[in-house]
């Protein structure tokens, strides 16, 4: 994952040197260096940016004024010669606060920290339920009671831990609001919930009493998905 990360120094010795800091980390981008807030506030309201490298004392407008008009959702690391706003950075969550002057392995620990924030951000949500059409109602079901879902000429049946709800939504809609993660297609008439399978066997699976025939289009999908699950 390549970082999109801006620096905001005013001394140029201090700018220099982060300058050549992030040169040694290939997965960190420039896109640009200021010296003053004003400017930086003009340039991030309309360029996204993943990591902020941010001076306090950076004239009339402050790192921190910066901060709380931006309110950034993006990573910031504090670089200052001064221990006294290290507080008052972690309130706006800052991602980690260097102290001038600071060694490389010390820049590194916190842009791992900052790598590894990013990384969570970008982990998906699991679903966890969808809303069936159900006779003239919606009805909420929670993926993990799904076992499997069963075409019936013009209609899917549902087959859940405690109960069966049949729908005229057709396996693509359903396809399209679930996960294939968790409940894939294996054939023109089944979809199964991946954790609820107890065996596969010569093209069948076994979900409690009931077999379930995976065809020759859905195969290799069904055995990618299992494999990484």
């Amino acid at each position: 994952m390549k970082i999109k990360c801006i620096v905001i120094e005013d001394e140029p010795l201090a700018s220099e040197r982060i300058r050549g800091y992030i040169q040694k980390l290939p997965f960190l981008e420039l896109q640009a260096g200021f010296e003053n807030g004003i400017d930086t506030l003009v340039y991030l309201r309309t360029n996204p940016i993943d990591l902020i490298f941010l001076d306090i004392n950076i004239g009339e407008f402050s790192g921190i004024q910066l901060l709380e008009t931006v309110n950034p959702t993006c990573e910031v690391i504090i670089t200052t010669a001064y221990d006294e706003y290290a507080l008052k950075g972690f309130e706006l969550n800052v991602t980690d606060y260097l102290l001038k002057p600071y060694a490389f392995d010390r820049f590194v620990q916190a842009v791992n920290r900052a790598q590894d924030n990013l990384s969570k951000k970008e982990l998906p949500t699991e679903k966890k339920f969808v809303f069936i059409k159900t006779e003239y109602r919606l009805e909420k079901l929670l993926l993990s009671e799904i076992l499997f879902i069963e075409g019936m000429r013009d209609y899917r049946r549902i087959h859940t831990l405690t109960k069966k709800i049949m729908t005229l939504q057709t396996f693509k809609e359903l396809e399209t609001e679930i996960p294939e993660n968790i409940i894939c297609r294996v054939h023109k008439s089944y979809m199964v919930a991946i954790d609820k399978i107890d065996t596969i066997a010569r093209d069948l699976i076994r979900i409690q009493n009931t077999e379930i025939p995976v065809s020759e289009t859905y195969k290799k999908r069904f055995f990618e998905l299992i494999t990484k699950s």
